[in-house]
C-alpha cells in the first residue's frame, strides 16, 4: 500500500517537475531577448537626445519611420525587400560565429557574387537560353564566388593563423575594387555613360516578385535558408560539432573531432549566403552589376547578427526591423531636413550599446538558475 501511494506520489510529481524544468530553462533564455531589446531601447534614447540636439523631434521622427517602414503596403514591401540580403549577409556573420569566428566581409562576399551572377547571365542575353537553366547557373555562381572569398579568409586563419576578422574585412575591399576594375573596364557597357554597368542582364533572366505581394523572391530565399541553417546548426551532428569547437577549440580537437573542416564548411556557407544575395540583387532589383551592389547591406547584416545574438531562426524578424530603418531613411530626409545618414546614425548607436551590453549577461540573479534548481 505504501509502495502505491509513492509510485503514484513520483508519477504526480514527475510532470510538476518538467513544467518547473521548462519554465527555468524559459526564464534563463529570455536573457537573450530583454538585454537586446533593452538595448536597442537606450540606444533610441540616446538617439531621441541627439535629434534634440538639431532641434528636431523625436516624435515626428519615430512617426516617419514607422511610415515608411510599415505603414503601408507600399512600406512593407520596400522593407521586406531590403530585409532580404540583410538576412543573408547576417548569416554570413552568424554561421561562423558558431565556431567562435567573427566574419564581417559580407559585404565583399555580396559585391562579388552579384558580379558573377551578371558576368555568368550576359553571354545568355539573347541566345534564347531558357531562364528556367540560366537563373540557377547564376545562383550557383554567385554563390560559389560568395564560399570561395569567404571559405579564403577560413583558409587563411586555418592554414597561416590569420586573425578572420581582418582578413575578411581586407578582403571584402579587395572584392570590391576587383569588381569596379571589370565594371567600369573591360565588361563596361559602353551604353552607361551616367554610372559605369555591365550590360543589362534583361527581363528574361530577371526574378519576379512573389504573387499577391510587393517583394522579390529574395526575401522568401533568405528566410528559407536561415531556417535551413537553423536547422543544420542546432538539430545535426555537424550543427552540434560545430559548437563544440566553438565552445572550446581544444576539446573539440581531443575528441577527435574534424575543426579544420568544419571551419572550412562554415566560411564556406556563410559566403555562398552573401552571395546568394548579390545574386538577388542583380536579378531581382539591379538588373546589372554596378556600383550600388555595395550598398552597405554586408555591413548591417553584421549588427543583424549581433542582435539576433547570431541565431539564424531570429535573424529574419531582426532584419525587417532593419529593413524598415532603411526603407524609411528617404521619407525622413524629405520631411524633416535630415541627411539620409540620420538612420545610419542609429544603427551606429544601436551597435556601440549592443556591444556594450555584451558585459551584462549573466549578471542578474533573475535570470540564473541556481545548483539546487536545476537539479529540482
Amino acid at each position: 500500500m505504501t509502495d502505491a501511494v509513492g509510485t503514484a506520489a513520483h508519477l504526480t510529481a514527475a510532470p510538476a517537475r518538467r513544467g518547473s524544468a521548462a519554465a527555468l530553462r524559459l526564464r534563463a533564455a529570455s536573457e537573450y531577448v530583454i538585454i537586446p531589446v533593452l538595448a536597442v531601447v537606450a540606444a533610441s534614447l540616446i538617439f531621441a537626445l541627439f535629434l534634440l540636439a538639431l532641434g528636431k523631434s523625436p516624435a515626428a521622427f519615430l512617426d516617419l519611420l514607422w511610415i515608411g517602414g510599415f505603414g503601408s503596403a507600399f512600406s512593407w514591401g520596400n522593407t521586406l525587400s531590403r530585409a532580404a540580403p540583410l538576412i543573408l549577409t547576417a548569416l554570413t556573420v552568424a554561421i561562423p560565429a558558431q565556431l567562435g569566428l567573427t566574419i564581417i566581409g559580407g559585404e565583399g562576399a555580396l559585391v562579388l557574387g552579384g558580379f558573377a551572377a551578371a558576368a555568368l547571365a550576359v553571354p545568355f542575353v539573347g541566345s534564347g537560353a531558357p531562364a528556367a537553366a540560366v537563373l540557377p547557373l547564376m545562383a550557383l555562381a554567385a554563390m560559389a564566388a560568395g564560399a570561395s572569398w569567404i571559405g579564403l579568409a577560413g583558409l587563411l586563419r586555418l592554414k597561416r593563423g590569420v586573425n578572420e576578422t581582418i582578413s575578411s574585412l581586407l578582403l571584402s575591399y579587395v572584392a570590391i575594387a576587383v569588381t569596379l576594375f571589370f565594371v567600369e573596364g573591360p565588361l563596361r557597357d559602353p551604353a552607361s555613360t551616367a554610372k559605369a554597368s555591365t550590360l543589362p542582364i534583361g527581363a528574361a533572366y530577371a526574378v519576379g516578385k512573389m504573387p499577391f505581394l510587393n517583394v522579390h523572391w529574395g526575401f522568401a530565399a533568405g528566410v528559407v535558408v536561415a531556417a535551413l541553417l537553423g536547422v543544420l546548426m542546432s538539430r545535426t551532428t555537424f550543427g552540434f560539432a560545430a559548437r563544440i569547437t566553438g565552445g572550446n577549440i581544444r576539446a573539440a580537437q581531443a575528441q577527435g573531432l574534424p575543426v579544420g573542416k568544419l571551419m572550412l564548411a562554415c566560411c564556406a556557407l556563410a559566403g555562398a549566403a552573401a552571395g546568394l544575395a548579390g545574386f538577388f540583387e542583380v536579378a531581382a532589383v539591379q538588373g546589372r552589376a554596378n556600383a550600388s551592389l555595395a550598398a552597405g547591406y554586408g555591413f548591417t547584416g553584421i549588427l543583424v547578427s549581433f542582435l539576433a545574438r547570431h541565431n539564424p531562426f531570429a535573424i529574419p524578424p531582426v532584419a525587417v526591423l532593419f529593413g524598415g530603418l532603411a526603407a524609411a531613411g528617404g521619407l525622413v530626409q524629405r520631411r524633416m531636413g535630415l541627411p539620409d545618414a540620420t538612420v545610419l546614425v542609429l544603427q551606429g548607436f544601436i551597435f556601440v550599446v549592443l556591444l556594450a551590453s555584451e558585459t551584462l549577461y549573466g549578471r542578474f540573479s533573475v535570470f540564473r538558475i541556481s545548483g539546487r534548481q536545476g537539479r529540482a
